[in-house]
C-alpha cells in the first residue's frame, strides 16, 4: 500500500501545470496545451519541462498562451541517463539529484496551492503528479504494447526474457505504474494506441486511446512540380548535439555509398542547431560541392545546397513538418520525428550508432513499435542497398507505409485529448 493519501480537491481548477520529460514529450505537451488554450482561453497554464529548458514552448510562451515555470536545467545526457551508466554518472555530477529534488518540491507546492496537473511521458512525471496531492491527468506517450507483441527485425537479436515479462503482465506498463494510474485523483489516463489501452484496462486502469498528438501539425500538400520530377529522400539525423552530427556522418556515408543515376534530392531536415557553418564544414570534409540556392529552392525553405554526382542535398532547419510529406523514403536516426514520418505513410531506414539515444537497442525497439515500417541497418553499405530496394519497389513502400499509419493512428489527437482533459480534469 502506498503511503500517499488520495485526497480530492473541490471546485474546477483554474490553473494547470503541464509536466513533460523529453524532447518528444515537450512537442506532444505543446500541441495539447495549445488545443486547451483554444478551448479554455482563461485557463492559466504553466509548463515544467523535466528535461532541458523546454525550447519547444518558447513561441507559445511569447504569444501568452502559457508560461515556463519551475526549476529547469540542461543535463549532459539530454534526458537519456537511463540508457547507460556513463550518461547517468555525467548527469549526477551535473546536479541531477538536486534538480529532481527541486522539481519535486516545486510540484508539491503547486498541488498544495490548488492547481491541477497534466503529466506527459512515463514514470517520472506520473510520480511527480501523484506526489503533488493534486488532481491530475496522465498522457502516457512512450510505451506501447506493440514493442513486445511484434517480432524483432531480422538480424537484430531477440529479447525473450523481456518479452516474456511483458506477456505475463499483459502490458508494457508496470504494476507500480498501474497503481498510480488507479489513484482516485487520476482523472484521465490516455495512451498512444488502442492495443496499449486494452492492456491497461485488463489490469484495472480505465485507459483510453483518443488519438496520437504526434500526428498533428503537418502540412497537407504536394511537393512543388520541380521536386516531383526527382527522387526524394528525407534525412533525419536527430536534434540532440553532439549525437546528431555523428548520426549525420553515418547517414551521409550511406548516401555516398548509394549507386544511383536518378536525379535525387536529399532533404536534410534539422533543428536550429547546429548552425550552418558546422554543416558546411561537415559537407566540405566529405567532399560535397557547395552550390548557390535557386529561387525555387529558397521558396521551399532551404538554407543551403550541396551536390555530389546526381544527388543534391538541401539543408532545412525547422522544415520537417513541411518536407516530411514530400518524401518517398526516410533515412532516420531520430526518435519522435521517425515515428511521425512513418505515421505519414513513409517508410524509413535507420542506422544506429553509439548513442546516447539512437543505439542498437533503441532502433530495434522502434522497429517493433512501428511494425517494421522502419528497418534498422548495420552499416552504411547495407542501408544504401536497402534504399535501392525500397525506392525500386513502390508496392513495398505502400505496404510499409500502411503499417506505419496504422501503428501511429490518424491526426486530431490533440483536440480530442484537450476535450477529455477539459471535461474530466478541469470541468
Amino acid at each position: 500500500m502506498l503511503p500517499q493519501s488520495d485526497r480530492i480537491s473541490h471546485g474546477p481548477p483554474s490553473r494547470l501545470l503541464v509536466l513533460s520529460n523529453g524532447h518528444g514529450e515537450d512537442q506532444i505537451a505543446l500541441r495539447v496545451a495549445e488545443a486547451l488554450h483554444q478551448r479554455l482561453p482563461e485557463l492559466q497554464m504553466a509548463m515544467l519541462p523535466l528535461v532541458g529548458e523546454g525550447e519547444a514552448f518558447a513561441i507559445a510562451e511569447a504569444r501568452g498562451a502559457l508560461q515556463r515555470l519551475g526549476p529547469r536545467q540542461r543535463l549532459p545526457s539530454g534526458g537519456f541517463s537511463n540508457q547507460s551508466l556513463h550518461g547517468l554518472g555525467k548527469d549526477l555530477v551535473a546536479g541531477l539529484l538536486l534538480l529532481s529534488l527541486q522539481q519535486w518540491s516545486w510540484v508539491r507546492n503547486w498541488g498544495q496551492a490548488g492547481g491541477a496537473i497534466l503529466a506527459v511521458g512515463d514514470l517520472l512525471p506520473l510520480v511527480l503528479a501523484w506526489c503533488s496531492g493534486a488532481p491530475f491527468a496522465f498522457l502516457g506517450t512512450p510505451k506501447s504494447d506493440y514493442t513486445w507483441a511484434s517480432p524483432p527485425p531480422s538480424g537484430w537479436g531477440k529479447t525473450p526474457l523481456s518479452d516474456a515479462y511483458h506477456r505475463c503482465k499483459g502490458s508494457e506498463w508496470d504494476p507500480w505504474e498501474w497503481r498510480l494510474m488507479r489513484s482516485r485523483r487520476c482523472r484521465l489516463v490516455a495512451v498512444r494506441d488502442p492495443l496499449t489501452a486494452r492492456g491497461l484496462r485488463r489490469n484495472g486502469v480505465k485507459a483510453v486511446a483518443p488519438g496520437n498528438p504526434m500526428m498533428d501539425g503537418f502540412a497537407d500538400s504536394n511537393p512543388p512540380t520541380w521536386l516531383q520530377e526527382r527522387r526524394r529522400v528525407l534525412m533525419l539525423p536527430g536534434s540532440r548535439l553532439p549525437e546528431a552530427l555523428g548520426n549525420a556522418r553515418r547517414l551521409l556515408a550511406a548516401v555516398e555509398a548509394w549507386s544511383t543515376r536518378a536525379t535525387t534530392t536529399v532533404l536534410l531536415a534539422t533543428g536550429q542547431q547546429p548552425e550552418l557553418r558546422t554543416w558546411a564544414n561537415l559537407m566540405h570534409e566529405r567532399g560535397w560541392r557547395r552550390e548557390g540556392l535557386s529561387r525555387a529552392e529558397s521558396q521551399v525553405g532551404a538554407s543551403a545546397c550541396w551536390r555530389r554526382g546526381a544527388i543534391q542535398l538541401l539543408l532545412g532547419p525547422g522544415r520537417f513538418p513541411t518536407w516530411a510529406p514530400w518524401s518517398e523514403v526516410g533515412l532516420a536516426t531520430a526518435g519522435t520525428a521517425t515515428e511521425q514520418l512513418v505515421g505519414l505513410g513513409i517508410p524509413a531506414l535507420s542506422l544506429p550508432g553509439p548513442g546516447p539515444q539512437f543505439k542498437a537497442s533503441f532502433a530495434r525497439r522502434q522497429s517493433r513499435l512501428l511494425g517494421g515500417a522502419v528497418r534498422p541497418c548495420h552499416t552504411p553499405q547495407e542501408l544504401a542497398a536497402q534504399l535501392n530496394l525500397l525506392l525500386g519497389n513502390r508496392e513495398h513502400q505502400h505496404r510499409l507505409g500502411k503499417v506505419g499509419q496504422q501503428r501511429m493512428g490518424p491526426s486530431g489527437g490533440s483536440e480530442r485529448l484537450a476535450a477529455l482533459a477539459a471535461f474530466h480534469l478541469l470541468g
